[in-house]
C-alpha cells in the first residue's frame, strides 16, 4: 500500500514539474531535428535549413510570382535617335536638316518677291497704257521700280542715240535687242534661287538613303558583335537609320512642290514681262512716226 502511494505522488510531482516546460515550448517555433550522425563519428552543430519569412504559407495557399518590370527602357524620340546615331548618320542628318531650312526659306523669300514683281509690273503696265509718247510715259512711271521703266528708258535712249539716222527698221531692230537683252537678265533674276529647291527635291531622298544604308550596315555590324537577335536589340539601330530616309524625304517633298508652284508664277510674271516690252516698242513705233511725219506736214504746208 505504501509503495502504491509513493509511485502515485512521483507521477503527480512528475507532471507538475513538465508543465512549465510544455508551457514555455507552446509560443517557440518548431526545433528542426538535426541530421543524424554516424555511431563513432565526432560531434557537429546541428545546420537548421534556413526558410525566408515571406516563403511561409498556409498549406492549401498559392505561392504568388512576382514579375520583373522592365527597366532601362531605351528612348526612340527622334532626338535621342539623332544623338546616339554614329557619326556618318549624324552628318546626313544634319545636312538635310539644314537643306530642308534652304527650302523653306527660299520658299518665304520668293514667294514675297514674285508678288511684288507682279504687282509692281501689272501697276506700271496699267500706268503706260494711256500715254501718247515715251516722254510721258517715263513721266508716269518717274516712281515705278518694275522691269516696265528699263523698257521705256531704253527705248528713248535707242531714239535718241539714232537721232541723225534716217532708218526706222533698224532702230526698231535695235530696240528689240535691247529689249530682248533685258528679258533674259529679267527671267535670270527672278529665277534665282529656284536651283536651289530643284537640287535638294532630287538629291535629298538619295542622301537619307545612303544614311539609312549605312545605319543598317552598322546595325548588323553590332547584331553579329552582340550574338543576339532579339527585337529590342535590333530595333532602336533600324529605326535610327530610317529616320534619315524620313528627314531625306521631309527636305525633299516641299523643295519639288515649291519648284513646280514657282515655274508656273515665273512662266505668268515673264508673260507680263513680254507685254511690257511689247508696249515700250509700240510707243517707240509711234514716236517715229510722229517724227517722220512732222517734216512731211511742215513740207505739204
Amino acid at each position: 500500500m505504501r509503495q502504491a502511494l509513493r509511485a502515485l505522488l512521483a507521477v503527480i510531482l512528475l507532471l507538475l514539474c513538465s508543465l512549465p516546460a510544455t508551457a514555455q515550448q507552446a509560443g517557440r517555433p518548431p526545433v528542426v531535428a538535426p541530421t543524424q550522425q554516424p555511431v563513432g563519428s565526432p560531434p557537429q552543430a546541428a545546420t537548421p535549413t534556413a526558410v525566408p519569412a515571406d516563403a511561409a504559407t498556409d498549406a492549401g495557399s498559392t505561392p504568388t510570382i512576382s514579375k520583373a518590370t522592365p527597366i532601362g527602357l531605351r528612348d526612340l524620340s527622334p532626338w535621342s535617335m539623332f544623338l546616339t546615331a554614329g557619326l556618318v548618320v549624324q552628318s546626313i542628318m544634319g545636312g538635310l536638316a539644314f537643306a530642308s531650312l534652304v527650302t523653306w526659306t527660299t520658299f518665304i523669300a520668293k514667294f514675297f518677291e514674285l508678288m511684288l514683281a507682279k504687282r509692281r509690273l501689272g501697276n506700271a503696265l496699267y500706268a503706260a497704257a494711256d500715254t501718247r509718247s515715251l516722254d510721258e510715259a517715263l513721266t508716269a512711271l518717274r516712281r515705278d521700280k518694275s522691269v516696265m521703266r528699263a523698257f521705256v528708258g531704253t527705248a528713248i535712249n535707242e531714239a535718241r542715240l539714232s537721232a541723225d539716222i534716217d532708218n526706222e527698221a533698224g532702230i526698231k531692230e535695235r530696240a528689240a535687242s535691247s529689249f530682248s537683252e533685258i528679258t533674259r537678265s529679267e527671267s535670270r533674276r527672278i529665277r534665282m534661287g529656284m536651283g536651289v529647291l530643284a537640287t535638294i527635291g532630287a538629291t535629298a531622298p538619295f542622301v537619307g538613303l545612303f544614311g539609312t544604308v549605312w545605319g543598317i550596315m552598322n546595325s548588323f555590324i553590332g547584331i553579329s558583335k552582340s550574338q543576339t537577335t532579339n527585337l529590342a536589340v535590333v530595333a532602336p539601330g533600324i529605326a535610327e537609320a530610317l529616320l534619315a530616309t524620313a528627314i531625306g524625304l521631309f527636305a525633299a517633298i516641299p523643295a519639288v512642290v515649291f519648284y513646280n508652284h514657282f515655274s508656273r508664277v515665273t512662266k505668268g510674271y515673264l508673260e507680263l514681262v513680254n507685254r511690257a516690252s511689247g508696249a515700250a516698242g509700240r510707243q517707240l513705233s509711234r514716236d517715229l512716226d510722229r517724227m517722220r511725219a512732222g517734216p512731211i506736214r511742215r513740207a505739204a504746208e
